[in-house]
């Protein structure tokens, strides 16, 4: 009702006329009291100037409601002074459609006013339908966009404009009242969140649930009316806890905190049933930082706490700035009340966010407590934002989630991508931060990234290195191989592993697009692939001979030979958890392939293995585990006369003793066919990795017999390769040439069956 009475107010006086040179308007007598109020010491000669320009331009205008135009921009300019803007924002406000909506220049308002005012109302300014059509409001929203990028009191006029707006809505017919709903549900709402101005964000929240859904918005409404109607049980419980405090010797002051509508409904939908605390919270104000936390520990000591709705976002700040003790605690009746705490300094920051921080281009001109605050805690949460060397300024005011913004909407020309992206972007609410390394840096650690909830790998490669990602082959997350379409969580320490920078990238694989969260990530991978003629689900790309010779030249630059041991150690670690139920039932593990058929194995031509005693017994190398010369072995009669031969670390030799099975000693005795191996390669998948490994094999002087390639999963590959050695000794070597293929971080000798010719 005071929002109208004000309203009311400055409609008359907006009728009144002109009033003397030096005297201030009537109209906007109230806005410089309630500006006075916040800035004691503001100049209100530029208000004043800036309403007798923006009355005299708006003349004649008249809004659908019937009352003079002039009182939107006075409407505007009033919301935003409740919040504590200072005098540059309030003056841009009252000149925010001039230039739009009269003859007004903005070459006029930068003589008059300054270049400041000028950028702010330019910022705001609507593009013509008349010279973009359709893609008129898709593009007015980028350019406010790029403008708040340099300036966040942009978007700050932006909303208390859809605010009023919002209110006088119903003038309106039905369907355009829906389209600029789901317009403000879609975009401004989660802007305002993300900067922090929960004000204005929870006025629209109710805007728009009482326009999409009303009958909710009609049951909810009755719902809080029949509450108030009965007394509140928080009038109780709030003169508990000040009496708790008081006889603790804190200085605080509790206030019962209603929820807003579309709170109340949400609260409903979790609990299904609302008991009488649901509908408010308990609000505690402090004076110091540390006061808030001795107000816990006594809420904590006299009530019954529920610690499953402790949240502290004064030690990790949200990404919009927002600090406060989150809390439940139940008396002794077993009325459970949501308590927060908080600094007046956090709680004003809470309300109005960044126009708390008052002008950013010059830190703690209006608002020093605020500011210096809000920016402590931004640079201790993800919102950071830091200056350069440069000496470019530090602005709280710019954080992660804006710069992303900026940064992928210039690589999206088409007025419908960007929208969509830009709905897309801002339905993620939340933020994390992981700890990106720089490829070829030492170890895991790395600097902070802010990214969406849901980012995956490839999403942090593509922020943190932009077009450079295309060469990204694998990560590692928390020290631990991981794939690139892993979601990363908050805290993650991350390390990328890249091909070579010598020749042409292998570029991202089309499945990436199913799994990133960014636009920017998905915009670069769609862009790659349509400049090489790929579409979204292919499986194989083409590299050029050139990069292909490149990436042969460069093997050891892929992995160094550090990271290389740890990946093999990592699968060394995951076989030994494999083993381990076996291990703990007393029964070895045995691949399913070697249960089903025991008794197949490898013959050879070779007499290699002998049984001392028995000359001429026939020996068969069995294939579980491909035996070659060196190995030590152990010997298993079989039908036929037969002796089959397995290593001794094979898992059969242990399951077929344990049975009984009679076994006979083997030795080597080398002829001159060489040796049949089994190998296993596991790599990142990447193009021509077969003919890569065929050829490092070809030139350790072995033969393949035959090979198989398992399908992708998570971009990783196996090879499995039967190969025909000229001499057992030469094993290792083979091994080891292996492994500097790119992308291969792991060959093991196979312990599966594996199809001979």
């Amino acid at each position: 009702m005071s929002a109208v009475r004000s309203l009311r107010k400055l409609s008359r006086a907006a009728l009144l006329g002109a009033t003397p040179r030096d005297s201030l308007p009537d109209a906007i007598e109230h806005v410089a009291k309630v500006h006075r109020a916040h800035h004691p010491r503001a100049d209100l000669r530029p208000l004043r100037r800036a309403y007798m320009l923006a009355e005299s331009s708006h003349r004649g205008q008249m809004r659908k409601s019937g009352e003079p135009y002039i009182t939107h921009p006075l409407a505007v300019t009033l919301l935003l002074a409740q919040l504590g803007a200072e005098t540059t924002t309030l003056t841009a406000s009252l000149l925010h459609d001039t230039v739009e909506d009269t003859a007004v220049t903005l070459e006029q308002v930068r003589q008059e006013f300054g270049d400041q005012v000028c950028y702010l109302v330019d910022g705001v300014t609507k593009l013509e339908k008349v010279d973009y059509g359709s893609a008129a409001e898709p593009e007015t929203f980028r350019k406010m966009l790029v403008a708040t990028g340099n300036d966040v009191r942009v978007m700050s006029i932006k909303l208390a404009d859809r605010l009023h707006n919002m209110r006088t809505l119903g003038v309106m017919r039905r369907e355009k009242q829906v389209r600029i709903a789901k317009v403000t549900r879609d975009v401004l709402i989660p802007l305002a969140e993300r900067l922090g101005i929960q004000a204005l964000k929870s006025e629209l929240e109710d805007l728009v649930f009482a326009i999409l859904h009303p009958e909710e918005h009609t049951a909810t409404r009755e719902l809080i009316r029949e509450h108030n109607s009965r007394p509140d049980p928080l009038t109780g419980f709030a003169a508990q806890v000040r009496r708790t405090l008081r006889e603790a010797g804190i200085a605080a002051q509790v206030l019962i905190r209603p929820r807003h509508t579309v709170s109340v409904h949400r609260l409903r939908l979790k609990r299904g049933q609302l008991g009488d605390c649901d509908y408010a919270r308990l609000l505690v104000l402090v004076d110091e930082d540390a006061d808030c936390y001795a107000v816990l520990g006594e809420l904590h000591t006299c009530f019954a706490p529920l610690v499953s709705e402790f949240k502290d976002f004064i030690a990790a700040p949200k990404f919009n700035l927002y600090q406060s003790l989150h809390t439940a605690i139940a008396d002794e009746e077993g009325r459970v009340a949501e308590v927060l705490v908080r600094t007046r300094r956090m709680h004003r920051v809470a309300e109005t966010g960044v126009i708390a921080l008052g002008d950013p281009h010059v830190a703690g001109e209006t608002a020093p407590d605020a500011a210096e605050g809000a920016a402590q805690g931004a640079a201790q949460g993800p919102a950071a934002a830091t200056a350069d060397a440069a000496g470019e300024r530090t602005d709280p005011t710019r954080p992660g989630w804006l710069s992303r913004l900026l940064e992928w909407q210039s690589h999206a020309p088409d007025p419908n991508t960007f929208w969509q992206e830009l709905r897309d972007e801002l339905a993620q609410d939340l933020e994390i931060t992981v700890y990106c390394a720089v490829p070829g840096a030492e170890g895991t650690a790395g600097g902070a990234l802010p990214l969406p909830a849901g980012a995956t790998c490839v999403d942090a490669a593509y922020a943190r290195l932009g077009e450079a990602a295309h060469r990204c082959i694998g990560a590692r997350v928390n020290g631990r191989l991981a794939a690139l379409t892993t979601v990363l969580r908050d805290g993650d320490a991350l390390q990328l592993f890249l091909e070579s920078s010598h020749g042409s990238p292998s570029g991202p694989s089309p499945e990436w697009l199913d799994h990133v969260r960014t636009p920017s990530a998905r915009l670069a991978i769609r862009e790659w692939l349509a400049a090489h003629g790929r579409r979204e689900g292919d499986q194989a790309v083409s590299e050029p001979a050139a990069g292909r010779e490149g990436t042969r030249q460069a093997a050891r630059e892929i992995l160094s030979e550090a990271a290389r041991e740890e990946l093999h150690q990592e699968r060394r670690r995951h076989q030994e958890l494999r083993d381990e139920p076996h291990r703990r039932l007393g029964q070895p593990y045995v691949p399913q392939e070697v249960e089903e058929h025991p008794e197949q194995y490898a013959e050879y031509g070779e007499n290699i293995p002998v049984v001392p005693g028995h000359p001429g017994t026939p020996v068969r190398l069995a294939r579980c585990c491909t035996p070659v010369p060196t190995d030590a072995v152990t010997g298993f009669p079989v039908r036929g006369g037969a002796v089959t031969v397995h290593r001794d670390s094979c898992q059969s030799v242990a399951r077929m003793a344990s049975a009984g099975r009679l076994t006979l000693p083997v030795r080597w005795e080398q002829g001159d066919a060489g040796c049949r191996v089994t190998l296993r390669a596991e790599a990142f998948g990447r193009p021509h990795l077969l003919a890569d490994l065929t050829e490092a094999i070809a030139a350790q002087g072995a033969a393949v017999v035959s090979a198989d390639v398992e399908p992708p999963c998570e971009q990783r590959v196996r090879h499995t390769y039967t190969l025909q050695l000229p001499d057992a000794a030469g094993l290792p070597a083979l091994m080891r040439a292996m492994r500097r293929v790119p992308g291969v971080y792991d060959v093991t000798r196979s312990v599966r069956q594996t199809a001979a010719n």
